[in-house]
């Protein structure tokens, strides 16, 4: 009899169910995508109801072409840090608050001088960001009492879907490091910080590490999804250490670059050894005993969408690329400031913005594409230099994500990097890493490593050009003095908009 993993991820974008038999290979894939609420300045919402339907329908779908009574495991995987609020009857109380919802700021600082900025980076492996979870809880019980009055439990995205498949209330230990309620170095909760924050434990999950087999699809959850009740759920991992785990990225000093809606850098340590000054994340990974460092940018392909649908929109992305090839490097004196949701990494800002600056008549929209492309690698490089800091000095790193189907957008960003840029085989990304924790869970292999050493393996590789790497080299101390330059202004501009 075959065996199959399934992958769910429950991404800002989509839902999407991917399945692998025995050997890795992907046997079927469907994704139903979601809407996004920008209701205000700041914030980013969706609900909940979304990613459950989403799922449902690709779960079915990815059902036509395997057998239910096949699937041996299930894996979750999704978008990171959502507040999901949810009463005793498992009622949603109110829109989830998203990773890249900005409105904490006010929260994050109050939480920091209560508790101290040393001691939670060194707890929480991170300072205290709007984008996390506790600031939300903190922001609703504030602004919205009446709604934090019936809250009887927080979940995040995946987990509320894994609720409604099975029941339980668990969340893993990568995605649950985002919460930032967890002592990190431990992989527990953190009841100093719960106290302190008068956060009741009864309102969190379980943790369970990502291949550990911690529910099975109930009845209910069979008849919604078409999965044979009873199915193992491993508890799967946060978007970006599956998708490390998609690309084989498990050992220290292994790295790799994701070009999503978010950017991330991240690579993978064998110790808890947070950055001296929080400038980083350090989560646990989704392998047992594992942890990571990761550097987020919270606008990467995002800023690409963004100039698409603003100015672009009758043009495809294969187009865009093919006028910035066109453009010398530097985009004739372009430079994109790429904070157009705020920013995380290496600037903690929620009132940071996007910028061009450099505009002249030259500047047609080849320019603009280029500038996006070639600030969101800047963006990019400040992160990778936060890992260089901390005695990370990768030889290569695994791409992935949207930039890395552009081959301009693929070069650009090896010669800002500096080092070789590799694809793998597969380019499924958080569901295959959710898919290969499942498998992991059923016994397919002994253990996370095992099954990526038999999985995983280099494709392209993408090398820094000795002259783009001089040019940018050149340009790179520009860029990293706009946002100082136009902090203030950022400021300001927020105070005027309300």
């Amino acid at each position: 009899m075959p065996r199959y993993f399934i992958g769910i991820d429950v991404s800002t974008t989509a839902s999407k169910a991917l399945a692998i038999d025995e050997s890795g290979t992907v046997v079927a894939s469907h994704g139903e995508a979601h809407e996004l609420s920008t209701p205000r300045p700041l914030w980013s919402e969706q609900d909940p109801r979304q990613w459950w339907a989403a799922t449902c329908a690709s779960l079915r779908a990815v059902l036509q072409q395997i057998s239910a009574d096949d699937v041996a495991a299930v894996g979750l995987t999704g978008q990171m840090h959502g507040l999901t609020l949810l009463d005793a009857g498992n009622q949603i109380l109110r829109p989830a608050i998203l990773w890249n919802d900005q409105r904490t700021g006010p929260q994050c600082a109050a939480i920091t001088e209560q508790v101290g900025a040393e001691w939670l980076y060194e707890h929480i492996g991170s300072l205290m960001l709007p984008g996390f979870t506790a600031p939300k809880i903190a922001w609703v019980r504030e602004h919205e009492p009446e709604v934090f009055a019936q809250a009887a439990h927080i979940l995040l995205p995946k987990d509320y879907v894994r609720l409604l498949l099975t029941g339980a209330y668990v969340t893993d230990v990568s995605d649950g490091s985002g919460i930032a309620l967890m002592d990190i170095g431990r992989r527990t909760w953190s009841d100093e910080l719960l106290a302190a924050l008068d956060i009741p434990r009864a309102l969190l999950p379980e943790l369970c590490e990502g291949p550990e087999v911690c529910a099975r699809v109930s009845a209910a959850g069979a008849e919604a999804t078409g999965l044979r009740a009873g199915t193992p759920v491993v508890g799967g991992a946060g978007d970006q250490p599956a998708t490390a785990i998609g690309s084989g990225i498990l050992r220290r000093g292994q790295t790799s670059i994701t070009v999503g809606t978010s950017g991330v850098v991240f690579t993978a340590n064998d110790q808890y050894q947070p950055e001296p000054d929080g400038r980083l994340h350090t989560f646990c990974h989704a392998v047992p005993g594992q942890w990571f460092h990761m550097g987020v940018m919270l606008s990467a392909a995002g800023g690409m969408r963004w100039l698409h649908d603003a100015v672009a929109a009758g043009s495809s992305y294969d187009q865009l690329s093919d006028l910035a090839a066109a453009v010398p490097r530097g985009a004739d004196g372009l430079v994109f400031v790429p904070y157009l949701t705020g920013e995380r990494h290496p600037h903690p800002d929620p009132l940071a913005r996007g910028a061009f600056v450099g505009l002249t008549l030259r500047s047609g929209l080849g320019q603009l594409v280029r500038s996006v492309m070639e600030g969101v690698a800047f963006g990019l490089r400040d992160n990778l230099e936060l890992l260089r800091g901390l005695g990370v000095a990768p030889a290569t790193a695994a791409i992935s994500g949207g930039a890395s189907q552009s081959p301009v957008w693929r070069q650009i960003l090896t010669d800002i990097a500096g080092i070789p840029l590799y694809t793998i085989n597969s380019s499924e990304g958080a569901a295959l890493g959710a898919a290969i924790l499942a498998a992991v869970g059923a016994g397919a292999w002994p253990d996370v490593p095992s099954a990526c050493n038999d999985l995983i393996r280099q494709v392209d590789v993408t090398h820094p050009a000795a002259a783009g790497v001089a040019d940018y080299e050149r340009l790179y101390p520009i860029y990293r003095g706009l946002y100082p330059a136009l902090r203030q202004s950022f400021a300001e501009l927020a105070a005027f908009e309300g």
